[in-house]
């Protein structure tokens, strides 16, 4: 059974047929998938979910499949992890960090929106799936459509980082680099799904693709016993998670599965690409494209389809923007891992480091609740952080050498 009426833009309204379509034809403004909370409602309860396998397809009514997944069936529920030194760090009390950097099956949270992506892509009757991707999304669409027996193509741009182009060759996908930053590719994979009969997930299927993102909401929602975070800290590159965090929030209060007490939302992006933290901080939901220059690729995305509605739910619920430099975002990944053992890919160190300045800013109280969203593995993006830790010359195997070396070193650090 399916809930999933319609399709509606979110601009002027107007309503489609739940087919694969890439946006608005009056007003080229992303599309939402509409539900019938009515029956939702009267026919799910809270307690249907407990006998459910833990992963994003236990919340499987509020989303838009006709029948059962294709892919992605060990996707999701990942932990939300307490994090009392970063924490302390920080100079707050109470901080989750909610850990898709071993989301299942290539360690990010665009696992979840390619599961539902190619699940539906299956339903419409596609061979042939694609994407344009700044690497998470390459590496989730190239396995999950190796799983699902599709061909791939994925658009990247071609300086992207060399584990996540291996990340995405090794599943057997054919890889477009393109001279150019993720926009660029971008408009080219649009040419391509308005020319070929191809399932691209982020353009004709992107209002279903989208709506995998709910699933983090949903699980950090049941991970704190069916409360709401009072705050909490998204990373921003096309502003599609934070968006879709925000809708998961309102839809477990429309069902009545958790108290209707506010959330501040929070985006995070890198300074060398911040449209949409650049719009915030002006209070405006106009969007201005810019040329990204960041270490934190996977968040490059100079024109963000989902840019307006991110600063709409920001502001809407009276929370804020804010952006950290290359520098910021190695020590907010360095911060992570040496306080919580949690290593994170750029994006992460994107998020830590704008929770340290909303905190220090007075935009973020450090007394309520406040999650972090850790989006991928720093596996995925060794090279940010290597150059920051010194070579140890080699010693003979022998105590001696040890004591030396190390001993010294040790005592120091009790200290």
């Amino acid at each position: 059974m399916t809930y999933l009426l319609h399709l509606q833009c979110r601009e002027c309204g107007r309503t489609y047929a739940a087919d694969p379509i890439a946006a608005c034809e009056e007003c080229w403004a992303p599309l939402e998938v509409i539900y019938d909370y009515g029956r939702l409602w009267s026919d799910l309860r809270r307690r249907d979910l407990e006998s459910r396998p833990p992963d994003m397809w236990r919340y499987r009514e509020l989303l838009p499949l006709e029948g059962e997944p294709w892919v992605g069936r060990r996707t999701g529920f990942t932990p939300l992890l307490p994090a009392p030194r970063l924490a302390r760090a920080l100079g707050a009390r109470n901080v989750y960090v909610k850990n898709d950097a071993v989301n299942c099956p290539t360690l990010s949270f665009k696992d979840r929106v390619v599961a539902v992506a190619l699940s539906k892509a299956r339903e419409f009757g596609f061979e042939t799936v694609g994407c344009s991707s700044t690497g998470n999304l390459a590496n989730a669409v190239a396995a999950q459509a190796a799983a699902g027996g599709f061909k791939a193509f994925i658009f990247v741009p071609a300086d992207l980082e060399p584990e996540k182009i291996v990340g995405t060759q090794v599943f057997g996908a054919t890889l477009v680099r393109v001279a150019g930053p993720y926009d660029q590719g971008n408009r080219l994979c649009s040419e391509v799904a308005q020319k070929y009969p191809w399932g691209v997930v982020n353009v004709n299927l992107r209002a279903y693709y989208s709506e995998g993102s709910k699933t983090v909401g949903f699980e950090v929602a049941e991970q704190l016993g069916w409360r709401l975070p009072q705050n909490v800290v998204v990373p921003m590159g096309g502003g599609s998670l934070i968006t879709k965090t925000a809708k998961a929030f309102e839809e477990l209060k429309k069902l009545g599965w958790v108290e209707s007490v506010p959330t501040k939302f929070f985006g995070a992006q890198a300074a060398g690409c911040c449209p949409i933290t650049t719009a915030v901080k002006k209070r405006t939901s106009e969007i201005q494209p810019q040329k990204p220059n960041t270490i934190a690729r996977s968040l490059a995305i100079g024109n963000p389809a989902d840019g307006p509605s991110a600063v709409k739910a920001i502001l809407g619920s009276g929370g804020a923007g804010e952006d950290a430099s290359d520098e910021e975002i190695v020590d907010g990944i360095k911060l992570l891992a040496e306080t919580e053992g949690v290593f994170s890919e750029t994006a992460g160190g994107v998020t830590v480091a704008v929770a340290r300045k909303l905190i220090r800013e007075g935009k973020l109280n450090p007394e309520e609740s406040i999650v972090l969203f850790i989006t991928g593995n720093g596996l995925k993006t060794v090279g940010a952080v290597k150059g920051c830790f010194g070579e140890n010359n080699a010693i003979r195997p022998r105590l001696v050498d040890f004591e030396e070396r190390f001993l010294n070193l040790a005592t120091a650090g009790r200290a």
